[in-house]
Parts: structure tokens; C-alpha cells; sequence
């Protein structure tokens, strides 16, 4: 995959909507038998919703950033299509929030990580605060942050 050609942009239409929810319940949520409707919450419609297409507009990525405070952003739903894990898609998602964060004027983003994606986040910059919560008594997360 030429990752050139990743489109990134915010969904606007139901159905970028759809696939977007979609990609987040399909890799956070279902492997650990959640409900369809557990990849939402409230602060759907107070955040920026952030996708990654390639040139044919299928969905690689998406993540939410939500705004904590005029000087605290939060990266939250990250997830990346199984297959094209690896190849920069999360990356570029992340740069794309970061943007908007700064155009906000916010001064630092956080996330809580799971222990599995601690490394990568390191990689993008982020270091981590400290062990925060279990998960569904099993996915230990991490309080992570960065500066912008």
C-alpha cells in the first residue's frame, strides 16, 4: 500500500459515519463481545471524528479527539483495520489530530493506551504518565501524553 495516497479527513455524511463506528466497534469493542453501541458516548457530537481512506475510499483508521479543557485535547478510539496495522496509518491519524489540537490552541494531548499499543504511542512521541486502569478485567491502560 502506497501510503502516499492515505486520505484523512473528518466523516461528514451518514454512511462515513457508519463505516467510521463501524471500524471502531469492529476492532475495540467486538473481540471482547461488547455490545454494538459500546464503541459511543456521550461526547460524540462535542468531538472532531478523524478517518483514514485509501484512494478508493475504503476505511484504513480512524480515532476521536475530544477537548478536556481549553488546554487539553484527548485521543480516544483509535483503531486501525486489521491488515494494514504497521504500515504508518496510525501515524498519520495521530499527525491529522495533532493539527487540530494545536489549531485550538490546546497544549498538550493525552490517551489512555492499551498496554499492547504503548510502544507505537511511545514511537509518535508520547510518554507515559502513569498505569491507569483494567479494562473489562483484562486490558491494563496506560495514561500517556505528549506536548504539542
Amino acid at each position: 500500500m502506497d501510503l502516499k495516497n492515505i486520505i484523512l479527513f473528518e466523516p461528514q455524511t451518514p454512511n462515513e459515519f457508519e463505516a467510521y463506528y463501524l471500524l471502531r466497534f469492529e476492532i475495540l469493542r467486538k473481540p471482547w463481545k461488547m455490545p454494538l453501541g459500546s464503541e459511543k458516548d456521550e461526547l460524540e457530537n462535542e468531538s472532531i471524528h478523524i478517518m483514514a481512506c485509501d484512494e478508493n475510499k475504503n476505511i484504513l483508521g480512524v480515532c476521536r479527539l475530544q477537548f478536556n479543557s481549553p488546554a487539553e485535547a484527548q485521543l480516544r478510539y483509535m483503531a486501525v483495520k486489521e491488515g494494514t496495522q504497521g504500515l504508518g496509518v496510525g501515524k498519520k491519524l495521530i499527525e491529522f489530530a495533532q493539527e487540530k489540537a494545536k489549531q485550538k490552541g490546546t497544549e498538550k494531548i493525552t490517551l489512555q493506551s492499551r498496554e499492547i499499543a504503548v510502544g507505537f504511542y511511545e514511537k509518535c512521541g508520547f510518554k507515559v504518565i502513569e498505569k491507569s486502569y483494567l479494562m473489562w478485567d483484562e486490558i491494563q491502560h496506560y495514561l500517556m501524553e505528549k506536548a504539542l
